[in-house]
């Protein structure tokens, strides 16, 4: 199964803290989004390995673009 982690608003990437292949635990960050000067983290809802992280920091992003893409375990 694969989680496709997507933006909530529109915001710039102030840092990435994940790498595809790295393997990382439900709740934790994967990047961290700032909007109207405040640091936004995007948490990883299941834990998994990342498999492709399509953002980087300074990356201005929409509401819905993807930004990570989790590989996880069936269950």
């Amino acid at each position: 199964m694969v989680e496709e982690v997507r933006a909530e608003i529109v915001a710039v990437v102030s840092e990435v803290l994940t790498a595809a292949g790295d393997a990382i635990a439900e709740g934790e960050p994967l990047v961290i989004l700032e909007s109207m000067k405040m640091e936004i983290p995007v948490l990883a809802e299941n834990g998994g390995r990342i498999l492709q992280v399509q953002v980087a920091p300074g990356d201005t992003v929409q509401e819905g673009d993807l930004l990570a893409v989790i590989g996880r375990q069936a269950g």
